[in-house]
């Protein structure tokens, strides 16, 4: 066995995309791997025999992110593939080509064009599609312009390069840069007539949309908003065939997570903020069309409807919610896990699965499941949900790393917080570990913070393991899993949550002597990289930290990040003008004069949901203070750097966080 090192997150495979084909006999899933040499990500889609269980690569090209079934035996994807075709999107011309590929074999082919950028497509016939697209006013329609005419628009739009002009806001958006008056349109496709028409109107961004059975409907979510967007939805019907639109909303402020058709009615899951903001847990409604009533069908349900298990090792896009027959699948977080569900009309809910981990993704057709997990503290893999909840692994893409690699998996405590809280935490011990030597340890915070750490693989802790030190990790008061109440700090940050994770530290060091008090680190990005700033300002019990994608100033984060405006009143009950004051108490900024703790920060200059500034806030006050600090700044990067950023880039984030804890806590 050897060790496991920074370099192997090289070889690792990540599955996404799963869907059955239309029939159910089919599975098809994108599996995708890094390219050091590219220094970008290769995707194919493969495709799985449900009777036989055998499998092969469908695809080969590298490029194909994600995919539908057109029917039982052929996929549509988009890519560029041709040369001439890569030109033009260099030049700066709109459009998305989409190819064709029988199951059964042979070469995919050209199927048709769009002069838009699509982010989702739905087949309703042979001849209609609805399209998801990127729509801005300023971006023109290339498909009926002549040549010359073309040149001449494409100049004008290098040109405007140089400058953006901003009148609304959020006027950008982590990983898709600016959006200024781009929105998320939806359209009805004719391919005989090569037509297309809009849906909504140039204002509005659908956030979801499903089709009905029988393909003569369309129920989407969608915000529409000029000057500033509220956080706030719509839920809307449309009729193809008497092209008309209505409107279903049942509550004037309401967030609406998903909907979708169930027989003649719509479930969906959504929540109207009243009580615990906009990170309230949603709950589940049953609208009947013919009455257009509204029913509320889980009075007492009180857990997210997505995954928030945290892991480094996951790439591509997933399903979390689908209908088949009678009942939606959905997938909750509970405590340190996440679990497949499935409600009726009658909403009643029923847990589908029961072991911990993490459900990535999934589909199902017919009552039969297969899902993207993280099991038995593997990498992704494939599985078969089967009766009395059962779980058969069909993959095994990544076994090898068990069975190479050293690896030392969570050991799970709980305590107490001083009022009274029960709290979970984790260590993972050094590998070829020895009780009779002391180990430096690093504690990792997770982001969000409404999510959730778990037994599931994380690659960065297990290279700090095989690196010889004790990793430590908890949820504290904030984190998703356990309900509302638990998750709400609101107008809390750095009290109760501090207060956990420092009696965390304490309960590990007593419960496990091996660890040396000596030697501490401490980290985390986005929410975690706010408490590592908050910590280092509060304590200097350890000896090195490294915060990454962090806040250092509220007030900062309120006037240039892309939620910032809501996101930090609903969190602090408070805005730079009502209460300066407390925004500023909650920014690490307003200790950082107290800090003697040597900080590594982390940051990347596209990431738009912690600013650059926030870490350049930080870096220059300890600098200013007379306090070791570095700080590396990752180009072309955005908020998830750590997760889907460039093969490089992660390697090297990796590498220089590794290196600063062994420079303070090996000397």
């Amino acid at each position: 066995m050897e060790k496991l090192t920074i370099s192997d997150l090289l070889k690792f495979k990540f599955v996404s995309n799963i869907s059955f084909s239309p029939n159910g006999k089919l599975v098809g899933f994108v599996v995708h791997t890094m390219n050091e040499e590219e220094n970008n990500y290769t995707s194919n889609i493969w495709i799985l025999d449900t009777e036989t269980e055998k499998m092969f690569q469908l695809t080969s090209f590298g490029k194909e992110k994600s995919f539908i079934w057109l029917n039982d035996e052929s996929i549509l994807f988009s890519e560029i593939r041709e040369e001439k075709d890569k030109k033009r999107m260099e030049n700066g011309e709109m459009f998305t080509i989409f190819y064709k590929i029988n199951v059964n074999g042979g070469e995919a082919e050209k199927y048709f064009e769009v002069p838009f950028l699509i982010r989702k497509i739905e087949k309703l016939s042979d001849e209609m599609f609805v399209l998801l697209s990127t729509y801005s006013k300023y971006i023109p329609d290339f498909s009926n312009i002549e040549e010359k005419d073309k040149q001449e628009i494409l100049k004008k739009l290098k040109e405007e390069k140089d400058y953006e002009v901003i009148d609304e806001i959020p006027f950008w958006s982590n990983g898709e840069g600016f959006t200024n008056k781009k929105r998320a349109r939806l359209y009805l496709f004719n391919l005989r007539e090569n037509k297309f028409m809009p849906i909504t109107d140039e204002l509005t961004n659908v956030h979801h949309f499903d089709v009905s059975q029988d393909r003569k409907k369309i129920l989407f979510v969608s915000n529409r908003y000029e000057n500033k967007m509220e956080i706030r939805s719509d839920l809307f019907l449309y009729d193809i065939e008497n092209n008309s639109l209505e409107k279903l909303t049942h509550e004037e402020l309401f967030e609406y997570v998903y909907a979708y058709f169930l027989d003649d009615s719509i479930i969906f899951a959504g929540s109207n903020m009243k009580k615990y903001g906009i990170n309230e847990n949603p709950k589940f409604y049953l609208l009947e069309l013919s009455t257009k009533n509204v029913k509320l069908l889980t009075p007492e349900f009180d857990l997210s409807v997505w995954n928030s298990v945290g892991s480094d090792c996951r790439y591509g896009s997933n399903k979390n919610a689908v209908v088949d027959g009678e009942y939606l699948y959905f997938v909750t977080t509970e405590w340190n896990s996440s679990y497949l569900n499935k409600i009726g009309k009658d909403g009643k809910i029923e847990k589908l699965t029961n072991k911990g981990g993490s459900i990535d993704g999934f589909d199902v057709k017919n009552g039969k499941i297969y899902f993207v997990g993280l099991r038995d503290y593997k990498l992704q893999e494939v599985y078969k949900l089967e009766p009395g909840c059962n779980e058969k692994q069909i993959t095994e893409f990544n076994e090898w790393v068990l069975k190479e690699r050293k690896i030392s998996k969570p050991e799970r405590f709980t305590f107490f917080s001083d009022d009274g809280v029960e709290i979970e935490g984790w260590i993972i011990k050094p590998v070829d570990f020895d009780n009779s030597k002391k180990y430096p340890a690093i504690l990792d915070i997770h982001g969000g913070p409404k999510t959730v750490y778990g037994e599931v693989f994380f690659h960065e802790m297990q290279v700090w393991a095989n690196e010889g030190y004790v990793v430590m990790f908890t949820n504290p008061r904030g984190s998703d899993g356990r309900g509302n109440e638990f998750a709400d700090i609101r107008g809390k940050y750095g009290t109760v949550d501090y207060e956990d994770l420092m009696k965390f530290v304490d309960e590990a060091l007593k419960r496990y002597p091996f660890i040396d008090k000596d030697k501490l680190g401490v980290t985390g990005g986005s929410y975690g990289g706010y408490m590592t700033n908050w910590i280092i300002g509060h304590t200097d019990i350890f000896k090195a930290a490294v915060s990454q994608r962090s806040i250092a100033n509220w007030i900062s984060k309120f006037g240039t990040t892309d939620i910032g405006y809501y996101f930090v009143e609903d969190q602090h009950l408070a805005n730079p003008w009502d209460n300066f004051e407390k925004l500023w108490w909650h920014s690490p900024m307003k200790y950082a004069n107290k800090v003697k703790t040597p900080t590594l920060f982390i940051h990347s200059d596209e990431d738009y949901r912690c600013w650059l500034v926030e870490g350049i806030q930080m870096f220059t006050a300890l600098k200013y203070f007379g306090v070791d600090a570095k700080l590396v700044i990752f180009k072309g990067e955005n908020h998830e750097l750590s997760r889907s950023g460039k093969p490089k880039h992660r390697l090297r984030r990796l590498q220089e966080i590794t290196d600063w804890f062994n420079k303070y806590l090996k000397s």
